[in-house]
């Protein structure tokens, strides 16, 4: 008796293992075929001016591309025009750091690649504790946030003049005045000033102020 007893509890055991497997494998199958597999957004780069380090990334805007083809058209000229060059960089970063529509999540900060080099990783805090501190992931390409696209720059030269930053001075520093065009007002700045700045052959972002220079 007992060693039938034995023989019916290790049946049942075997049945209620099979039945849970057969579940678990249920359940695996139907959610398999109802939940799409999520897909991490990857933004690639498109172009690049080798020669300067600036890159184009394919979720740019159509406006940010046409002054990127302005640029790698400025660069590869025999004889750079060095006040267009300051111009574009300067339209260029503005239009990159206040487009926050294309940015994945609030680390994918714009117009990095036009900061001067040692303050780079300052600017990329600032701008994550500020500007970009509120910008949701899109990481899956789902979200509904709405944020602001930048659609024209409008640069202005005020001077050339001596600026010091660290222990160095250029004395040939270009100050701009910016102001600021999107598809849509969201209340986002509009204008403001830029110091641009000499670093070997490359001109560079310096400082960014919401006041317009004089």
């Amino acid at each position: 008796m007992k060693k039938k007893r034995r023989l019916n509890i290790k049946r049942i055991l075997i049945v209620v293992i099979l039945f849970a497997l057969i579940i678990v494998g249920a359940v695996l199958a139907i959610q398999k075929l109802t939940h799409k597999e999520e897909k991490v957004t990857e933004v690639k780069e498109v172009a690049a001016i080798e020669a300067y380090g600036y890159t184009l990334k394919e979720n740019a805007t159509a406006y940010y591309k046409k002054l990127f083809k302005q640029l790698e058209k400025t660069l590869n000229e025999k004889e750079i025009d060095e006040e267009k060059y300051a111009e574009l960089v300067a339209q260029m970063f503005v239009a990159d750091f206040f487009n926050l529509e294309n940015k994945i999540s609030k680390n994918d900060v714009g117009g990095k690649q036009f900061v001067y080099l040692n303050y780079q990783n300052d600017f990329e805090k600032f701008a994550m504790d500020s500007m970009y501190k509120s910008v949701e992931s899109d990481v899956y390409g789902e979200r509904n946030q709405q944020l602001p696209e930048v659609s024209n720059v409008t640069v202005t030269k005020v001077k050339q003049a001596s600026y010091k930053y660290g222990e160095n001075t250029d004395e040939n520093a270009y100050i701009y005045n910016f102001e600021i065009e999107y598809k849509k007002d969201l209340g986002y700045q509009t204008k403001g000033s830029l110091t641009l700045i000499h670093n070997d052959k490359k001109i560079e972002v310096a400082s960014m102020s919401e006041e317009s220079a004089k």
